[in-house]
Formats: structure tokens, sequence, C-alpha cells
């Protein structure tokens, strides 16, 4: 691969993914990506956003089901042709399935019909499920000149399918995050913030925190998103008659530091995941994590050591170990102190600044250590 053409200007790189516009994981992180990269004075930054914004009058069919798709489509192919030739480094955000095929892969044809370097970067849970099941996954991966994950996870499972992958970890932006540490024991003031969609299992925490009010019965649970689960949700939290559960809504990344600093816990319960941003931002924020194992989890949560971890879909077994927390006067701050330094330690951005450096510069960037990736147990 090659950076600049001539080796003394900035290298130009486009940043393909979706905006803020879409609420969610890989649009943050692009945006935190993108803001810190734009501060490098070796690079020259640009953003194309996968789901434009169309001018005039004619945002108007971006509101019709079907129709937008097309026209969103259109525009954002013509963007690709239009600005790709200005870059050298094409950095195409990617999810799974659909999202794959219409977002990432025009990105990478283009940028290989100019001639540019072209880079994947991998984000989804469901990579396993995407490669095994779709016959186009990994050829058109292959359009790609590196493809890069956030998770030593993802390596894995893109090297049982023969594709090579390197990590280079989310970040969080450790300076907007309140820290404080909890007192002992925590408090049990809760909180849960993924999307309302069936593969985050949202009503995994729901179930966990009712168990847990019958012996708190002034717990309290924040539940910040939104998504397809949404009316499923608050059907579940009346049927179960569990009180004090607080749905926050649709949260900016501005809004979640508040949320953060309010919780004494943190319940996530996916079953389906790989690097979950929240839990390393909870990690900064001193909160102490109670998750299901789900995806890519063990691989930055370890049982006893970090956090607290259970199979995906227990609730029973996640209500337990947030009682754990409740009743032992050392073990949350024992826990969350060692989580906040691997978080000052992995999950800041000097610590991946100069990965992605040295890839848009040419040269291949180094693996996470083994030792800190390795899967940890569960009960």
């Amino acid at each position: 691969m090659s950076g600049a053409a001539d080796g003394m200007r900035p290298i130009r790189v486009v940043l393909v993914g979706p905006s803020l516009d879409i609420l969610g994981g890989q649009a943050i992180i692009l945006d935190r990506l993108r803001n810190r990269l734009e501060q490098l004075p070796e690079l020259e930054v640009s953003f194309l956003a996968v789901n434009p914004r169309l001018p005039g009058p004619l945002r108007a069919l971006q509101r019709v089901k079907y129709v937008r798709t097309v026209v969103t489509t259109i525009a954002y192919v013509w963007s690709l042709l239009w600005r790709i030739p200005r870059a050298d480094v094409v950095h195409a955000f990617s999810a799974s399935y659909w999202s794959f095929l219409l977002a990432p892969v025009p990105a990478m044809l283009v940028g290989r019909l100019f001639g540019k370097t072209v880079i994947l970067n991998y984000r989804s849970g469901e990579a396993s499920d995407h490669l095994a099941n779709w016959r186009t996954a990994v050829p058109l991966m292959r359009l790609a000149h590196a493809i890069v994950v956030p998770s030593g996870y993802l390596v894995d499972v893109f090297a049982r399918h023969g594709v090579a992958a390197t990590a280079i970890f989310n970040f969080v932006e450790i300076e907007r995050i309140p820290y404080r540490l909890r007192s002992a024991p925590p408090r049990p003031r809760f909180l849960s913030n993924r999307n309302f969609e069936p593969l985050y299992n949202v009503a995994c925490a729901v179930r966990a925190f009712a168990r847990i009010q019958r012996e708190h019965p002034e717990a309290t649970l924040v539940v910040a998103g939104d998504g397809s689960q949404r009316a499923p949700l608050e059907a579940l939290v009346a049927e179960l008659g569990v009180r004090n559960v607080h749905f926050a809504g649709r949260t900016s990344p501005a809004e979640m530091p508040a949320l953060y600093d309010a919780a004494d816990v943190y319940l996530n319960s996916p079953d389906i995941d790989n690097m979950p941003n929240s839990v390393i931002e909870a990690f900064a924020a001193g909160l102490p994590v109670v998750t299901t194992d789900a995806g890519g989890i063990p691989f930055i949560v370890r049982h006893e050591d970090n956090g607290l971890m259970v199979r995906s879909g227990d609730d029973a077994a996640l209500a337990a170990q947030a009682l754990r927390l409740l009743h032992d006067e050392s073990l949350a701050s024992r826990l969350a102190l060692r989580a906040r330094q691997e978080c000052l330690e992995r999950y800041v951005w000097p610590a991946v600044r100069d990965a992605w450096m040295a890839l848009y510069a040419g040269s291949p960037s180094p693996l996470p250590s083994p030792a800190l990736d390795r899967r940890a147990g569960v009960v």
C-alpha cells in the first residue's frame, strides 16, 4: 500500500461511513476518530456519508420507504465518484449483510477503480454468520488492501474464514467522561444503554433488574436507547411490575457522560456483540460492569478481574452477579479500579493513534497483546 504520492504532502484520507443522523456505535466511533485524525498534520481528512442528505425539496424523497434507499444510494455513489479520485486512502466503515453490500462495497469498488489504497474497517458482531452464510462476503472483502477490526475476537473470526485482519481498538475520549469512585458498596442505581434491537437483548437486563428489585425495592434502572423493541420492552416492564424504570430515549454522545456519572452499576445483556464502546466508556467512568459474554465481550471483560460476566440470556445469573456488587463492600471498587486502569492503558487515543498512522502510511499495524485478549471464563 502507498500513502501520499510524493511523500511530502499530507496523506489524504476519506472516511466513508454513517453520519450521526444514524445514531449508533459506528457513527459515534467514526465521528470520534474523524475529530482526532483531523488534528494530525500528517493527514488531510475528509468525511463521506453513506447516508447523505439530499438538498432542498429532494430531501422529502428520503422520507418515503423504499424510495429513500434508491435515491440515497444514487447520491452516495455519485459522491464516491466525485470525491475518491482526490484521496490517497479510502477508509470504509462496515457493518454486515445488506449494509455491507450497500455501504462499504461501493466505496471499495470505486477506490479500486481509481487505484487508491482501500481499508475496510469491519465492526459487526454478526461477522461469523455473515462470513459463513453470504457467499459474496469473503470475495468482496478481498477488495480491501487491509481489513481492520476493533477486537481480537474479530481477528479470530476472520482467520477461521481464511481472511487476515488487524485489530485496532476503539477508544474513549477520557476527558469527556466524568470519573468517580463509587461508594462501597455501590447504590442500586443501574444503567443500560444499548439500542433496542433483538441482538442486544435489553429485555434480559430488564428481567435481571426485576429480580434485583425484589431484594432492593428502591433500585432504579435507566434504559437509554431506542429501536424496534421499544414497545415490547415497555410492555415487559409493565408485565413484570417493576418500578423506577426510566426510558431515556435516543441519547446523543454528548448526553451519555451524565448518565454514566449518575449510575452505580452498568448492566449489559446482548446475545450478539463485538467490542461495545459502552463497556469501555463505563470502564472510563469508574462504573462497575456486569455483562453477558456475547461475541467479543470476553476479550475485554475478564470475570472477577475488571468486571463480572455471565452466559448470554441468563437473567438470573446477571441479577445474581449484580447483587454481589451491592453486597460486597470491596468487590465493586476493586473491579472498577482495574477496569479504569486498563482503559487508560489500552482504550485512549494515544494508544491507537500510531497504529492508524502506520496503516495509512503503508506499514502493518501491530496486533494487540494475546495475553490481554485471551477469552475469559464466565460463571
